[in-house]
Parts: C-alpha cells; structure tokens; sequence
C-alpha cells in the first residue's frame, strides 16, 4: 500500500509505447547477433539506440530516471560495438598488450557503471537528505 509521501511516476501510453517498441528493436539485434544474421543485427543498431537516447532525453528531469536510462544507452553500444566486432572479426585481434577489439567494449560498459555508481553513491544520498531547517 502506498505511504502518503510516496511519489507517484506515472508514463504516458504514447512513451510506454515507444519504450515496448525499445524492447522490440533490442531483442531482435540481439537476436541478429545470437544467430549471425548480421543484416538484423546490425540494422537494428540504429532504432534500438535512438528510442533509447529518445528516452533518455524525454525523462531527463528526473535524476534516477536520466542516470539509469544514460546506463542503457552506453550498455547498447557497448553491445552493438561488440556484436560488430564479432562480425568483422576483430574481436580477438590484439589491440594492446592482452586487450583484444572485443575488450574495447569496456569503455561504455563501465561508463553506464560509472554513472550508475555516481547517481547511487552521490546523487541519490543528497535526494534523500531531508532539507535542513535553520531557526533563529
């Protein structure tokens, strides 16, 4: 049951539509990439990623909503950036030392970590702190 200071967040039908079809495009890139049919895949990319920044932007007033959907965005292309180099092969070719093209994809994957960690760790604690009441 709700407590009365619970916040209600509430998505309009046409948003919720548009993240369904979000999940849609996702799973039929990754589908693309499971079975390599990299024509799917790779078109995919695209659509996935813009409702995803669409998303992001249309949700960016609300701290939580920005930092997790940021998260998304950066999870996708590391996704697509890894599926990619499956496809052309360069997933296991040596880019440094023991880092191959596949490792590159830690970029964004620990980037969307990293915003995640700064939302929980320094955002989120200063939200919760209630407003401090100065009286004279």
């Amino acid at each position: 049951m709700p407590q009365p200071d619970d916040q209600l967040y509430t998505i309009p039908a046409p948003y919720r539509r548009m993240e369904n079809l979000h999940i849609l495009f996702w799973l039929l890139k990754d589908i693309g990439w499971c079975m390599i049919w990299k024509p799917l895949g790779i078109s995919m990319i695209f659509p996935t990623l813009t409702i995803a920044l669409l998303i992001t932007w249309r949700t960016r007033e609300i701290k939580a909503e920005l930092a997790h959907n940021l998260a998304i965005v950066f999870w996708i292309s590391a996704n697509s950036y890894w599926m990619i180099s499956e496809f052309a092969g360069f997933d296991t070719v040596r880019v440094w030392g023991g880092i191959t093209g596949k490792h590159l994809a830690l970029v964004p994957f620990l980037t969307g970590l990293i915003i995640l960690l700064y939302y929980y760790l320094v955002q989120r604690p200063r939200e919760n702190r209630p407003a401090q009441v100065v009286t004279l």
